[in-house]
């Protein structure tokens, strides 16, 4: 898809370390970024006619090419230039390719560079491309390298780089990028050189474009290790098959016809489900969240050889596995790939088994990025364990004995984080067909059930997902996510072949959506708090009776509800409740699912896409901004924009 402009452009996308975007209007206006804002510099130019011609990154001592177009798909973006009237074009590369979890994990970025075929030029044509220190280090700190060739199969030309002092895992702090490992840049190109610049503290690649008119290139980064995963120190899923980052740099090259292929046939699919779903602000808002939404998580496996998928909180407070950042991703992820969600559901099963867990709830998160050590939200903070600066890890939580009594009650999300387990479960189970996954932890579902049952029809004063928002007692929305909940645990039991719980638990449902509908009328719409009839919220918790087919809301409940949240649309969004102007773009979506009608749908993606399209802040889609002056609040690069194919998620289940 053809774009004009967003907030920034993903390049080099894999996980929440591995991460450069352009956040400028074109390539070569600026150096690339690191979601964090932080300068992760590539440089790219061409000599064309004895000249040096750059088109990627700040170069202000040349001339720049000329940028004619971008296309954005959900694995690759692709510039169009012109340098003295010679096009060429640049395209990055990242097969996030769900359905094949090693090539998921593979650390990678295919970047071509291509002459078009019909380019008539004289003279040669050479490319000089770098990778800078930024992606290493975030100080001048003395660097190793090394550079030559390697392939057992397909012999290539690379370069290497990472700190001479390496402290792995060295850092659990927020807005940061890696500390540690190496980077790697790589060829296969016949005549291409791939070497280290002592003096530029870069890798480089110069070659001349030859008949074939195209330069292939790798970008590549080895964390050396991933997670600690509750105690072990364990490396990315990719390592399974390639013994180390050279191999897996050769198995890239080796596949890549195969591999770009599969990745433009994946794009093609996607963007015409996503242009079905809603049209072209849609498609752009899917495309762009793709591979951001991916690219916040790192999958690795556990001792027992399960799959978990931990997710970064990234611009938040760096909390890994956080239950509800993973609850608005899900619908990218039950659609391609649902075993991910299992992956991101198993890291809080186990946590919330360990005796140092108090409460009969569900736990919020299981550490702090790259530490899966234990709940840090809510700790107390006079006893030190909740500190934010650069260099520091929470202790190993999951360690801690019964009784310890580390958490604060107040800095909980009780009814948020049951419903959100209970509804990620029931929905994992149903892309099944069965609930083998759930049946271990059945136990503690049904807890949690019980907990909703008694405290989630009018919720006291507590936190939810939007926890930037504060406390708020008796909200509504809340309500509707218990409700869910308790229907996801009827799910299950129907799954498991047990009708008379089953009915039980969908009776105690409906009864408790009968009552919060009554209580919460306010005319045209539902309040945001049981009482006050002028305020109102965005429902996005219902969605999920139309994903469950549940029959709990009646449809004119929806339709008047999507009414009323067009009426109150700023110029960039419907906000998020009467409270304040702000949003969160993932919970229109969810809202968007909520209509069949193609004219709604529009309304309120419309003005999302706006935003990201004209915003000044130059982040990877943020979530959370004014939807008045299109800024953003807080919150850049997250996975939770996988709530963006909600729509898509519903159309399918509902053919």
């Amino acid at each position: 898809m053809k774009i004009e402009r967003a907030a920034a452009i993903p390049l080099v996308v894999h996980d929440p370390y591995f991460s450069v975007w352009s956040a400028a209007d074109r390539l070569n206006d600026g150096d690339p970024v690191h979601w964090s804002g932080a300068r992760q510099a590539l440089r790219g130019s061409l000599r064309v006619g004895g000249e040096d011609i750059v088109f990627l990154g700040n170069a202000p001592q040349m001339r720049a090419a000329e940028q004619e177009e971008v296309s954005v798909t959900a694995s690759s973006t692709e510039y169009r230039f012109r340098a003295d009237g010679l096009p060429f074009t640049v395209r990055f590369t990242s097969p996030l390719l769900l359905s094949d979890p090693v090539l998921l994990s593979r650390p990678v970025t295919y970047i071509s560079v291509r002459i078009p075929a019909e380019a008539v030029f004289a003279g040669s044509v050479s490319l000089c491309f770098t990778v800078s220190r930024d992606l290493v280090s975030r100080s001048d700190a003395v660097l190793s390298a090394f550079f030559g060739r390697y392939g057992k199969e397909k012999p290539f030309s690379y370069a290497m780089m990472g700190r001479a002092k390496q402290k792995p895992l060295g850092d659990s702090s927020d807005n940061t990028p890696i500390d540690w490992g190496y980077a790697y840049l790589a060829s296969d190109t016949p005549g291409a050189a791939v070497f280290f610049d002592a003096a530029l503290g870069a890798l480089v690649l110069t070659g001349t474009f030859n008949e074939e008119r195209e330069i292939n290139l790798a970008l590549a980064y080895d964390d050396l290790v991933s997670i600690n995963y509750f105690g072990d120190f364990l490396k990315a899923l990719w390592t399974e098959k390639y013994p180390t980052i050279l191999d897996a740099v050769e198995g890239a090259f080796l596949d890549r016809e195969e591999t770009l292929e599969k990745a433009a046939a994946f794009d093609k699919e996607l963007e015409k489900a996503a242009l079905d779903a809603g049209g072209e602000d849609y498609a752009f808002l899917a495309l762009m969240s793709f591979r951001q939404t991916i690219a916040a998580h790192k999958l690795i496996r556990d001792e027992k050889g399960e799959l978990i998928f931990l997710s970064r909180e990234n611009d938040s407070n760096s909390c890994i596995g956080t239950v509800d950042v993973s609850y608005p991703s899900v619908p990218l992820f039950l659609l391609y790939a649902p075993e991910l969600v299992k992956g991101m559901l198993r890291p809080v099963f186990r946590f919330a088994d360990c005796p140092v867990w108090p409460y009969d709830f569900a736990p919020h998160d299981v550490g702090r990025y790259p530490y899966a050590w234990g709940q840090v939200y809510g700790l107390k903070r006079d006893i030190g364990l909740y500190d934010h600066e650069a260099g520091t890890v929470c202790p190993p939580v999951y360690q801690f004995p019964k009784g310890a009594d580390v958490f604060r009650l107040e800095g909980q999300m009780p009814v948020e984080e049951c419903g959100n387990m209970l509804i990620m479960t029931a929905a994992a189970a149903l892309t099944d067909g069965n609930a083998d996954f759930a049946r271990p932890y059945f136990e503690t579902l049904k807890g949690w059930t019980a907990y909703l049952l008694e405290y989630g029809e009018d919720p006291g004063e507590q936190l939810c997902t939007d926890d930037f928002a504060g406390h708020l007692a008796h909200n509504v929305n809340l309500s509707l996510k218990a409700i869910m909940g308790v229907e996801a645990f009827s799910i299950l039991n129907r799954l498991v072949g047990n009708a008379e719980e089953e009915k039980r638990y969908h009776e105690k449902a409906a009864a408790m959506a009968k009552s919060v509908l009554s209580r919460s009328a306010a005319g045209d719409h539902t309040a945001l708090v049981y009482g006050n009839e002028g305020s109102w919220s965005l429902k996005y918790n219902a969605v999920w009776d139309r994903i469950f087919k549940s029959g709990l809301f009646p449809q004119s409940f929806f339709d008047t509800e999507l009414s009323y949240y067009i009426k109150k649309e700023n110029g960039f969004g419907v906000p998020l409740d009467s409270r304040a102007d702000y949003t969160k773009s993932d919970w229109i979506l969810w809202c968007t699912a909520m209509t069949d009608d193609p004219e709604k749908r529009k309304a309120l993606i419309g003005p999302v896409a706006r935003f990201l399209k004209e915003t000044e802040s130059r982040y990877p889609f943020s979530d959370w901004y004014d939807t008045k002056t299109g800024k953003y609040c807080h919150f850049k690069g997250r996975s939770v924009q996988g709530g963006i194919y909600m729509p898509i998620l519903l159309d399918r289940i509902r053919k």
